[in-house]
């Protein structure tokens, strides 16, 4: 009968696998769309709808008032179409790591893609695109100057450029944009985009030559304007997921993040230096504002954008002379040491929760072995090994309670028979069997309560790591930060749970038995969708917990047999 039964469990189980199969086929997680054509916002499209105020740039109160901080104000003309500019009018700056448009219409940035990170394992000539301004996603990096003399207060201005396409040749380190334009009184302010080879940090810098008899003053601004869709490099699954939403740094927290929820209500801070970003899984954009006193906020515009950014202080340019305001605009992966490099407490967008103080050395140790390794999936069972390596002596505690619990399991069987119908004798009875047989019923507990932060912050690292993106590790699994596609990693993950199960103790309590036996079950379909490096580590874990476990419980029966011997 037992044969026939283990037939029908092992035939259900495959017929269940390949129904796994075959729904993954058919309503798994598709391959990201590729992207739209561009569409800008260029004021020189035809305008058949109210005139654009440029609202979604932030103003500042009259100067009489004394007031420069900037106040936001919207347009009424919140349902007008996005006009299309055409492609030929974009400024193209191609790098070896950035291909960037520049619209001339405010010289804002619309597009941006990372050839070095393809959108697909099956489409390698196609790069990420991070920001985009399409019919569907609009998602950009907006700069300018505000104030009294700002060019960007009310129409935003045309810029000319000496060429409409730029490329970092193969020996040059820089790359030089410049967009030049003249205001009615004859100032001249050449907006000017450098990059450099390898870097991922684009400086934008306002040069204001004032020939005129008066005072030039104004305030920079930058902000990125995001659409209200998902995240495009998060699959689908359970689990945590990353941050998506607006981050910034203030004096008196590192660190702040802002849902899309907060967006509106969010209340304005400011400080000397900081930035404002906004963070998706593996990549970011961010406004690293200068070294003056900043007002950030954040907003909503009346096409349902969100809105974050900085504005300067007033920067005055005397007559006859010629002065530079500049800031940083980061849009790349999240590169934890060159972040830490560009502004403090940038390196924490990549979210690692309040664990983030243990979570950053384990990063450092998985690269680091990786440096020697070359491959993530052999990395991470390393790193997994060597924190197991770390917690040896209190897993070994946690074992070896359990094990004798498992030893005198047959002991408490008989006290629950005799006793069974009196609770406070059975609970007396089984503390003096305990205390004779020298066990700390929570001897088991308090070794894995404390290595669960570590766990919890190596589940982030391996979660929020850019390098595991589309890293392969063997056979099948050709990138790490997605889920198996055959399912394989998840099942045998559980079984390596349901036969670590099996080592431990029974519970006393029935229901609490088939709970514990079931558990295997759901954490195996809870795991299924997971990307293939955090079930890697779950399952490299499990192995090295069976084999300590089974070495100590070993240890303990054999040592049990030799003083049962004795006594006979």
């Amino acid at each position: 009968m037992d044969i026939i039964r283990y037939a029908l469990l092992a035939g259900l189980a495959v017929v269940t696998y390949l129904l796994l199969l075959a729904w993954q086929e058919d309503y798994g997680v598709t391959d990201t769309p590729a992207p739209e054509e561009i569409v800008t916002t260029s004021s020189s499209a035809p305008d058949d709808t109210a005139e654009d105020t440029g609202t979604d740039l932030p103003t500042t109160a009259p100067a009489s008032d004394g007031d420069d901080i900037p106040s936001v104000t919207t347009s009424p003309d919140s349902d007008r179409e996005v006009q299309t500019s055409g492609s030929e009018e974009l400024i193209n700056v191609q790098t070896d790591v950035l291909n960037v448009r520049i619209d001339p219409v405010g010289g804002d940035i619309v597009y941006i893609s990372l050839p070095r990170y393809p959108t697909e394992l099956d489409r390698p000539d196609e790069p990420f695109v991070l920001l985009e301004e399409t019919s569907l996603r609009s998602y950009v990096a907006q700069s300018g100057l505000v104030g009294r003399d700002g060019i960007d207060t009310g129409e935003r201005p045309r810029y000319t450029t000496r060429s409409t396409d730029y490329v970092l040749g193969p020996d040059g380190r820089q790359l030089q944009v410049e967009l030049e334009y003249t205001d009615e009184q004859g100032v001249s302010i050449t907006k000017r985009f450098t990059f450099t080879r390898g870097d991922y940090l684009i400086d934008v810098a306002y040069e204001v030559d004032n020939p005129t008899d008066e005072r030039w003053r104004a305030n920079l601004f930058g902000q990125i304007k995001r659409g209200d869709f998902a995240d495009p490099t998060t699959g689908s699954g359970f689990g945590m997921q990353s941050f998506l939403g607006f981050a910034t740094t203030a004096p008196d927290d590192n660190y702040i993040k802002i849902d899309f929820d907060e967006v509106e209500s969010r209340a304005p801070h400011e400080m000397e230096g900081g930035w404002m970003a906004f963070s998706q899984h593996y990549f970011l954009s961010a406004w690293v504002a200068p070294q003056t006193n900043n007002r950030f906020s954040t907003r909503i515009n009346n096409q349902g954008e969100y809105i974050g950014g900085f504005t300067s202080d007033e920067f005055a340019v005397p007559s006859g002379e010629t002065a530079t305001r500049s800031a940083g605009f980061y849009a790349g992966p999240k590169d934890q040491y060159r972040l830490a490099e560009i502004a403090p407490w940038l390196d924490r967008t990549i979210d690692y929760g309040w664990l983030w103080f243990i979570a950053s050395p384990i990063y450092w140790l998985l690269t680091f072995i990786n440096s020697f390794v070359g491959n993530y999936g052999w990395s991470i069972l390393l790193l997994t090994v060597c924190v197991k390596g770390i917690f040896y002596k209190l897993s070994a505690t946690s074992y070896r309670s359990m094990a004798n619990m498992r030893r005198v399991m047959p002991k408490m069987n008989q006290l629950k028979e005799r006793f069974g119908d009196d609770k406070m004798r059975l609970q007396k009875e089984t503390m003096e069997l305990y205390k004779k047989e020298k066990i700390n019923p929570f001897g088991g507990c308090l070794p894995i309560l404390v290595q669960m932060p570590v766990f919890i912050a190596l589940y982030w690292v391996l979660l929020e790591s850019v390098e595991l993106r589309h890293a392969p590790f063997i056979l099948w699994i050709d990138d790490l930060s997605v889920m198996d596609p055959y399912f394989v990693l998840p099942i045998l993950m559980g079984a390596s749970m349901y036969l670590q199960f099996m080592l431990s103790p029974t519970p006393q309590d029935p229901t609490q038995a088939k709970i514990m036996k079931f558990m295997p079950v759901v954490m195996t379909v809870f795991f299924l969708w997971f990307p293939a490096g955090l079930v890697l580590y779950w399952l490299a874990n499990s192995v090295l917990g069976i084999a300590q476990q089974w070495y100590i419980t070993s240890g303990i029966e054999k040592e049990q047999a030799r003083k049962d011997a004795a006594r006979v």
